[in-house]
């Protein structure tokens, strides 16, 4: 990577990395219409307010059988999150951005768009101390290409990423991950304070029933009715069913202490046959490696009896 990068000391990166205790900023980067996960995870956060300040949502692409390319599902995203903020009685207005319409050529090529340069900008507003906090749930093309349009802002930012499967999983064939590699490799390589929540093997803990969505979620305002019936949606047969919600874990890590354990880790390499390798020479990040499956949900659906007493 010929890019060049603020250098952190291990001291500043450690402190960064540091689960936060009180109130702070951030944005969220999300695949929104993609899964029905990434609903949730937007509706956490909003209900968070006493520990989180969204201060923008950015509608990252996505390449699936809900779409029709990547710039296909960055719209879909972009108009999920309307629909949702709707719901939730917030205003869109300059709080909601178009992502990338691609996924990154390769390693030193960003993607311009409005939310990479949005996140530039408040990225800049922010100190190591008060850093702002990134948090990624779908493919990190937008983050990345902030990172690359502006080096200077990794020192100010603290990358929050469900990507990738446990540092011991035999592949990182994920989908967050796999959709661009370049992206993912800018991130893990360029030195950014970072925390990386493996999908297999740790957060696909988080599952959840239609049952326990009937009783918990349906009826608690609009909001909730709309989650329910997302969640509904999901299956044509919900016999025996249940689906993870993932995506909910990156917030967690950022308001619910105890819901996710983490450590620090040197930062893995992401090889050319999309595996994990090991190098001990290479900065830390924090990783995460359990999570509390009944205190994330217990937190979540608290958070909406709240918001529907309202």
């Amino acid at each position: 990577m010929n890019t060049k990068f603020p250098v952190l000391s291990e001291e500043q990166r450690i402190r960064m990395l540091t689960p936060p205790t009180g109130k702070i900023k951030m944005v969220l980067d999300t695949d929104t219409f993609n899964e029905i996960d990434d609903q949730f995870a937007v509706v956490y956060a909003l209900m968070a307010s006493e520990k989180l300040e969204v201060q923008a949502f950015y509608a990252a692409p996505f390449f699936n059988e809900m779409s029709s390319g990547p710039a296909d599902g960055m719209e879909k995203s972009y108009e999920e999150l309307l629909r949702i903020l709707s719901r939730m009685g917030v205003s869109p207005e300059g709080r909601v951005f178009k992502g990338s319409d691609r996924y990154l050529p390769g390693a030193e090529t960003p993607v311009d768009s409005p939310a990479a340069r949005d996140l530039i900008e408040k990225a800049r507003k922010a100190t190591p101390e008060e850093p702002l906090y990134v948090a990624a749930i779908g493919a990190i093309t937008n983050v990345a290409s902030a990172v690359l349009l502006a080096p200077d802002i990794i020192d100010k930012i603290v990358i929050v990423w469900l990507g990738g499967h446990a540092l011991y999983w035999p592949n990182v064939r994920e989908f967050n991950l796999i959709q661009d590699i370049p992206a993912a490799r800018v991130l893990l390589d360029c030195g950014v304070p970072m925390v990386l929540l493996p999908c297999g093997g740790v957060v696909d803990h988080l599952i959840t029933t239609l049952p326990e969505i009937d009783t918990f979620v349906k009826g608690r305002g609009d909001i909730g009715d709309f989650l329910a019936m997302r969640y509904r949606g999901c299956s044509n047969d919900h016999f025996a069913y249940s689906r993870v919600i993932w995506d909910i874990s990156v917030i967690a890590w950022l308001c619910c202490p105890g819901g996710v354990s983490t450590q620090l880790v040197h930062s893995p390499i992401l090889t050319d046959q999309a595996t994990w390798s090991r190098d001990d020479s290479r900065h830390l990040i924090r990783v995460a490696n359990q999570v509390n499956r009944d205190r994330i949900f217990g937190d979540l659906f608290r958070r909406l009896d709240d918001h529907a007493s309202r």
